[in-house]
């Protein structure tokens, strides 16, 4: 249902709500604590211009928010967050719901900007991210390979680029051990029609899905860096920069790097297509993710009115017009650009990619798929036993978290 309701209007905003500028200044000293990715740097920035506004932008965000927010007074009064990190401050109780302050300052908004958990706004979107490919297209046409739609297809094109030598490595991918290295797995795991848990919470992927998952992982580090497992977003962005890499599964919030005059060398030569699919028949193998503000519960009336009053100036028509390719944005204004294809194609797919679950059970089966898959890419387990590993290491912490019994 999240997903219906943030696609139903992802790309049909362009004109339609008034400019949203900073129309006072910003009396309330408001921090905000987010990624550090292009997108939130452009929001962190028009926020700026109110004044008493400061942003950390750091990628451990998801690591230092808890805690942030439940201090008294919190840290930041202001957090970025996913459809991913949202859960463990919903959980917690640590922000506030936004109904209030929606009704009164934010006829601006969009409705499927509005993200309603238990009947409650809780955040405010301002945009959709997926995992797509991104490829060279002088390459794969100096070699005559069609851009591949499965993952079967990838690792063929690979294994022709490897041979003609004409970049370091013929794939990136962000499979840095942790976070990265979870997600990677349940986008394939998702392709080959896998569940991670049932309806108990129990966790079900010691199965031909997660078998298939792990060796298909394992296929695709054949073609990459051997520091793989060290391999995160920014490390994928820069060896597409600096020519190293020809194709990868990567965030659509990151495509616009390629062509960034004076930090990229491959500018005009890098286009987009729909995620792979692991079966043919089956969904593009990523899942996918809203980005957007929350607000801290510890704090004053007056300053959640500040903090909300700069979402509503951060995510501005202006912001987006000076910033159109750094995301696939939820906000009036935005025209899809050449390297959004990749993301509205994967958006677009029947059968549909998987939302990614706002759950504690995911976020419980997130650090387990992250703390043991490279034990099989390495070697140092076969498939069952990192399976078995993985579930064992759920079932642990979901008895803990009170998930099962």
């Amino acid at each position: 249902m999240l997903r219906k309701m943030l696609l139903a209007g992802a790309f049909a905003l362009t004109g339609v709500a008034a400019s949203a500028e900073c129309s006072e200044q910003n009396d309330t000293p408001i921090s905000l604590l987010a990624a550090g990715f292009e997108a939130w740097k452009a929001v962190a920035d028009e926020m700026a211009e109110c004044g008493n506004f400061s942003a950390e932008l750091d990628q451990e965000f998801r690591t230092k928010q808890p805690a942030a927010f439940a201090a008294n007074p919190p840290l930041y009064q202001l957090g970025g967050v996913s459809n991913g990190t949202i859960t463990p401050l919903v959980n917690e109780g640590t922000i506030r719901p936004l109904d209030d302050l929606v009704a009164k300052y934010g006829q601006d908004l969009s409705p499927n900007q509005l993200i309603r958990i238990d009947g409650k706004i809780m955040a405010i979107a301002m945009m959709v991210n997926t995992q797509h490919l991104q490829y060279r297209a002088d390459i794969l046409k100096d070699l005559g390979i069609a851009v591949p739609t499965t993952w079967d297809e990838v690792l063929a094109a690979a294994e022709k680029i490897k041979e003609a030598g004409v970049v370091d490595y013929p794939l990136g991918a962000t499979m840095k051990s942790g976070w990265d290295l979870g997600e990677d797995f349940i986008n394939m795991f998702y392709g080959y029609g896998g569940q991670l848990v049932d309806e108990n919470n129990m966790p079900t992927v010691d199965n031909e899905a997660g078998i298939k998952a792990l060796e298909t992982m394992k296929a695709i580090t054949a073609y990459l860096d051997p520091e793989y497992l060290v391999s995160d977003s920014t490390y994928v962005q820069q060896q597409f920069q600096q020519g190293k890499i020809a194709m990868a599964n990567f965030w659509a919030s990151r495509a616009g790097a390629a062509d960034v005059e004076g930090e990229s060398q491959v500018v005009g030569l890098v286009e987009t297509a729909a995620a792979p699919r692991a079966v043919p028949d089956g969904p593009p193998a990523t899942t996918i993710w809203w980005d957007g503000l929350v607000i801290a519960r510890n704090i004053s009336d007056a300053q959640a009115e500040a903090a909300f009053k700069l979402i509503v100036a951060g995510l501005s028509p202006e912001m987006v017009k000076a910033n159109n390719g750094a995301a696939i944005w939820l906000i009036p204004g935005y025209e899809p650009t050449r390297l959004a294809k990749g993301a509205i194609d994967t958006l677009n797919a029947q059968p549909p990619a998987a939302a990614y679950p706002s759950t504690t059970a995911m976020g419980l089966m997130h650090t387990a798929l992250g703390n043991n898959v490279s034990d099989f890419l390495t070697g140092a387990r076969d498939a069952r036993a990192t399976l078995a590993g993985i579930e064992a290491d759920y079932t642990t912490s979901a008895k803990e978290a009170g998930l099962i019994r």
